[in-house]
């Protein structure tokens, strides 16, 4: 659905885009022209244009901050249909994710007849299971150099001690690294439009199999942070992206119901 949602924000709404994802609509194979096809119908719903402003602004806010620090590791936490490794020439990527959902991933790039770049690495990892450092580590991740670290669309499908366990991971980074993560509000934070689509998005999840479990305010998020030997640069919501604020164009809607957080080892 991300991956429909970036591929579409380039048939649905006007330039300036948010984020040229062009091969987010090859990745998709076969079904690419469905999945597309439900934007172009019914892009002005709340839950399909809120996607395609929630997916687009936290990759290009994400893909903005990476090019701007100059570090030479990327991790990509939960990459899924992510393409950044195959549309950049650095840095080195590490790509992690569930290794099904990888070997799923891999199959649709050579349908696409996308090759993964040299300097790309899949890293499959069990998040409720396996530990993160050593499975990186076991890849030739370079444990004493800091690293870029994004983890979007991916906290709120975890357990509260898999969010935890991660965090606590990323807090032995080397000094210098950098994370952005992606976090759902609870009920209480959030403001009407968001909540109406929580009502959409959180029973669908469910339905699927991939329903939402963790749910944390901004203080809540810098205080887990903390624990983990964290510091919270800043808080971040999809209208407040550089790339949005910015545009000229209609926006999708912006629905305050993920925010990112901006975070370093303290």
């Amino acid at each position: 659905m991300a991956a429909a949602a970036r591929a579409a924000h380039l048939v649905v709404d006007e330039p300036p885009h948010i984020l040229d994802d062009h091969l987010a609509a090859p990745l998709l194979g076969v079904r690419a022209g469905e999945l597309i096809g439900y934007h172009r119908l019914h892009g002005g719903h709340l839950i399909l244009s809120g996607t395609r402003a929630q997916v687009t602004a936290r990759s290009r806010y994400t893909e903005d901050r990476l090019r701007a620090s100059g570090l030479e590791q990327y991790v990509s936490l939960g990459a899924g249909l992510d393409t950044f490794a195959y549309r950049a020439s650095w840095p080195r990527v590490f790509e992690v994710d569930h290794p099904a959902t990888q070997q799923w991933k891999r199959r649709l790039l050579l349908d696409a007849g996308i090759t993964p770049p040299d300097f790309l690495t899949f890293v499959g990892v069990d998040f409720e299971k396996e530990n993160l450092t050593v499975r990186l580590a076991e890849e030739g991740f370079d444990t004493s150099r800091p690293a870029f670290v994004s983890w979007l669309g991916v906290s709120m499908y975890l357990t509260a001690d898999a969010v935890s366990a991660t965090l606590s991971a990323f807090g032995a980074f080397a000094p210098g690294s950098e994370l952005v993560m992606e976090y759902a509000l609870p009920a209480g934070a959030r403001d009407a439009q968001a909540e109406t689509m929580a009502g959409y998005a959180l029973p669908a999840a469910a339905e699927h199999g991939e329903p939402w479990l963790t749910f944390h305010t901004p203080e809540e998020i810098t205080a887990l942070l903390e624990k983990h030997g964290l510091r919270a640069v800043e808080h971040v919501r999809v209208a407040d992206v550089p790339a949005v604020a910015a545009r000229s164009a209609p926006v999708p809607v912006s629905v305050d119901l993920c925010r990112l957080v901006v975070a370093t080892p303290a």
